[in-house]
């Protein structure tokens, strides 16, 4: 992703696909000191120009129309990436590693020139570099968007300010070509300012820069130009800028169209697009297509009708069954053919995949809790699920702040341990959570009555016979016994799923998941008592269930539970909030969990044990830091060593309450991947006695309704990368601050964990000039958010670009920043 693309989107999660966005430290270093993780290299069939066909049009698939050609506002997105990139000076680009390396066609020279008394940046221009009108770029273009950008003048909405408000003066140099920038205090990632660069007239008033660029750019500066935004066809076209004095871009024009992910696959059989951005599944057709095989279509004899059609007497059902085929073979054969024109293009996007932990309130404002079901986790196993089948590596991303190959790169996991389930269980029983305590019923407050079941749901304490268990089981599992694809499902009730699967599959309405989340989880509550007494622990076989898991929650047929009077909803989801105390109305319980978070780091040191002395065996990767683990003598309830694929400790509990995390997951055609990890993270928790209510919603909702309002336990999403850590990781990380209302002041910080350390470190790094200290000080701002377990890195995410055959220079450009002027068709060679 270029530069300008991950800065651009560092304000919105992508989360249809799961993408939010960091951007590395300034500078090179020496190979001693780069990261010993290898990059994964752009896969864009590079080719020197003289092989690039002059002329010709390339149609680039994208999400959408741009809702603004501002890349500085909230709103801006990929496409407004794409375009800026290709028309806009960019002062600084991004190469394969993620490092900024200065852009020739607009700088002679870009460098700090003083230090002391304060930072001074000097920006020598080429003499060549001018606005399509003929204007020189320079100092007046720089200073209108410091203004606008400093975050001084409110009358501009812009989306950060981040780096501008350290500036202090902008001025001419010795030239007209010289621009020396005085910073206030020191900034480390000077490199990311003024990329993109626009022109006074759109950043020199709030009107221009609100209204007047969202829709039209009215000068340019780069191999194409803006022609024309057709929102009836779904077009941007974009064409060769004659006044560019780079080289001349090899293609005509450059046609954005706008194609939605479900439908790529019929614009590609149709031969609509050159260039598109692909899904795994997608991408296995295309490369299945390009093998020469000699089966049928699809990969299977072909077949005239199902055997036995016309010996049943049914001759008519057997044509018309035969016909069907027929033209089932017939699109086949022509998906094929179509998609044979294709190559599909792979490297691992800037971007990881991360298990959020919402540490707000309820059972994960604990640490230990937090901690204990990152240890659950086996990372290797997910990254391997999802990128082994595309031939890419499968490592799991050790760091929140930079990705492998990048100079700021450190496996720092070690600050909170591997893999451990003995660990897991041992800090949720140190966190009070046991199994025993799932069966322990919590004694009614003074004053107070103790909740009733809702109707249907067994009564709050056990039953007295195995029989009466057995009757409590089956009315729950006759109300909902199969699990759900699109709503509302409970993992790891300990219940046999029929065809073979772990766990019960507790069903709630699809369309009003979030109005029946209360009353499942009390009817769940009841489940697991009458289990727990009658001895019925799952003896799921996990084995094959984790060859279902890339069914990606595919289950056949769902029964719906049988609704309940709104009287009894309420009475149930008012009893939820009776028990599990997880939200109280001034937020003290969750304020106090963070506000001890550093000083829980700081006592781990005091209960560490000798490095002889028994205990669980500390990791080796690096970073290891305190209070990552249970207290020294936390026995972990008794599991099954010889099978740990088996559950270890069977539903937790404390008070009577078992230990429920609600798991939110985007519901819409591009989420697959992310449903089928959340449902082998599902299946790791149930392992650990950790039960899984998992909330499948619309994407459209799942960040603004969920993620963003702090509605969710767990939930599945990413990052983009970045190359500037210190400046685009602090409001990700960040500690939440109080507001006057009483809310919390997140940020972009969306699990609600932050220490004050964490900040410091990342001011630190934000100021330090030094390369090496500051990268020093980054890495140790990810071992502490490791500590602090409120985000999980999981894996790199793939980037995978079907590309037509003969397109060169363009498909997945990984880090790299993309060189428009370059991209094209191959020549035809001569002879």
């Amino acid at each position: 992703m270029a530069q300008v693309g991950a800065r651009a989107l560092r304000s919105v999660a992508l989360l249809t696909s799961g993408v939010l966005a960091v951007s590395v430290l300034a500078g090179c270093s020496s190979d001693e000191e780069e990261s010993s993780a290898r990059a994964v290299p752009a896969d864009i069939a590079a080719a020197p120009r003289a092989q690039v066909k002059d002329g010709g049009t390339l149609r680039w698939a994208v999400d959408a129309l741009p809702t603004t050609l501002n890349a500085f506002q909230a709103d801006a997105d990929a496409t407004t990436a794409r375009i800026t990139g290709a028309v806009l000076p960019a002062l600084f680009t991004l190469d394969e590693r993620g490092r900024p390396q200065p852009n020739g066609d607009y700088l002679e020279t870009a460098e700090i020139v003083e230090q002391k008394p304060k930072q001074i940046v000097r920006y020598k221009l080429r003499q060549q570099a001018v606005w399509s009108d003929g204007r020189e770029i320079g100092a007046p273009d720089f200073v209108a968007q410091w203004r606008a950008l400093s975050g001084r003048n409110t009358a501009y909405w812009t989306a950060r300010n981040a780096g501008y408000e350290r500036i202090e003066k902008i001025e001419r140099g010795a030239s007209d070509l010289e621009v020396r920038v005085t910073f206030a205090k020191p900034y480390a990632d000077w490199k990311a300012l003024f990329t993109p660069l626009y022109p006074k007239e759109v950043m020199g008033s709030p009107d221009a820069f609100n209204d007047g660029a969202r829709t039209r750019l009215a000068k340019s500066a780069g191999p194409f130009r803006l022609k024309t935004v057709d929102a009836g066809a779904g077009t941007v076209t974009l064409v060769r800028d004659p006044r560019w004095w780079g080289e001349p871009a090899k293609l005509d024009s450059l046609v954005l169209h706008v194609v939605p992910r479900d439908r790529r696959a019929q614009a590609l059989t149709a031969k609509t697009v050159d260039l598109a951005a692909v899904d795994p599944a997608l991408a296995q057709r295309v490369t299945r297509a390009t093998e020469t095989a000699k089966t049928a279509p699809g990969g299977a004899p072909a077949t005239s009708a199902p055997a036995g059609a016309a010996a049943q007497g049914a001759p008519a059902q057997a044509a018309a069954t035969a016909a069907r085929a027929r033209e089932a073979q017939t699109a086949q054969a022509a998906e094929r053919d179509a998609l044979r024109g294709y190559v599909v293009r792979r490297t691992l996007e800037p971007a990881y995949t991360q298990l959020a932990l919402n540490g707000a309130s309820g059972p994960l404002a604990d640490e230990r809790v937090r901690r204990a079901i990152a240890r659950a986790i086996d990372r290797q196993e997910l990254a391997k699920a999802v990128l082994a089948p595309l031939g890419l590596p499968a490592e799991p991303v050790g760091s929140h702040l930079a990705l492998a190959g990048q100079y700021a790169y450190a496996d720092s996991s070690g600050a909170l341990g591997n893999q451990d389930t003995e660990e897991a269980l041992a800090l949720l029983a140190d966190a009070g959570w046991t199994k025993a305590g799932a069966r322990r019923t919590a004694a009614p407050k003074a004053g107070t009555e103790a909740s009733t079941a809702p109707s249907g749901a067994a009564p709050s304490s056990a039953p007295a016979s195995k029989a009466a268990a057995s009757k409590a089981v089956g009315a729950a599992a006759r109300t909902a016994d199969v699990p759900s694809d699109d709503g509302l499902y409970i993992v790891g009730d300990d219940k046999a799923d029929p065809q073979g699967r772990p766990g019960t599959h507790v069903l709630a309405p699809a369309p009003a998941a979030a109005v029946h989340s209360s009353l499942v989880s009390a009817q769940a509550r009841a489940l697991t008592r009458a289990l727990t007494v009658a001895g019925a622990d799952a003896k799921a076989d996990d084995a094959k269930a984790d060859g279902d898991g890339d069914r990606d929650a595919k289950e056949p047929g769902e029964g719906r539970a049988a609704a309940k009077p709104a009287s009894e909803e309420k009475k149930a989801s008012e009893e939820k909030k009776a028990a599990d105390g997880e939200k109280t109305a001034d937020g003290k319980k969750a304020t106090g969990a963070k506000e001890t978070a550093d000083a829980k780091e700081a006592a781990g040191a005091k209960k560490a044990p000798a490095a002889d002395a028994p205990g669980p065996q500390r990791p080796e990767a690096q970073g290891g830091a305190p209070g990552a683990y249970a207290p020294v003598g936390t026995a972990a309830p008794a599991g099954n060593p010889a099978d740990p694929a088996k559950p270890a400790a069977g539903p937790l509990g404390k008070d009577g309450r078992p230990l429920t995390l609600r798991f939110v997951l985007p519901s819409g055609p591009g989420s697959e991947v992310l449903r089928s990890v959340g449902d082998r993270i599902s299946r790791m928790l149930d392992r650990i006695g950790v039960r899984t209510e998992i909330s499948k919603v619309p994407d459209e909702n799942f960040f603004k309704d969920h993620i963003a309002s702090g509605d969710y336990d767990l939930a599945l999403y990413s990052w983009p990368g970045t190359a500037f850590p210190a400046t685009d990781g602090r409001p990700i990380f960040a500690k939440p601050e109080p507001a006057t209302d009483g809310s919390l002041l997140v940020e972009q910080n969306y699990t609600r964990v932050g220490t004050d350390h964490i900040d410091q470190l990342f001011d630190q790094a934000a100021a330090e000039l030094d390369e090496k200290a500051a990268r020093d000080l980054v890495r140790r701002a990810d071992a502490r958010i490791w500590a602090a377990a409120g985000s999980i890195p999981l894996f790199q995410r793939p980037e995978l670009v079907a590309a037509r055959k003969d397109v060169v220079n363009a498909g997945a450009f990984g880090f790299a920043t993309p060189r428009y002027e370059n991209i094209g068709f191959a020549a035809r060679k001569a002879g």
